[in-house]
């Protein structure tokens, strides 16, 4: 036996919103982990400005100098790879509030 045009309808429908729920759950999941990887990635900038104060105070040695130019370096990457993380935690929250609302 057929079915109907509406039963089948509904059932597309249905289906439709399994993988729409399903699809914002892992949304929520990703935008859960930059979140918490941004957070690791703030605490760990904070170790290396840290570490770059003490090392500053260590004197006017070569190698104190020149490992402070490579904290500094560090520093700088961990800045850019910041933005771009805050900036993806942006794009996804957007997506998620785009596929609420349809």
């Amino acid at each position: 036996m057929e079915k109907s045009v509406p039963r089948i309808l509904v059932d597309n429908n249905l289906a439709l919103q399994k993988k729409s729920i399903a699809l914002i759950e892992s949304v929520n999941d990703l935008s859960k982990k930059v979140d918490k990887l941004s957070t690791r990635i703030d605490k760990l900038l904070n170790v290396f400005e840290e570490a770059s104060k003490h090392v500053m105070e260590a004197g006017e040695d070569r190698r104190v100098i020149e490992l402070a130019d490579k904290l500094e370096e560090l520093l700088e990457q961990n800045r850019t790879l910041t933005k771009g993380l805050l900036m993806l935690e942006s794009y996804v929250r957007s997506k998620t509030q785009f596929e609420k609302h349809l």
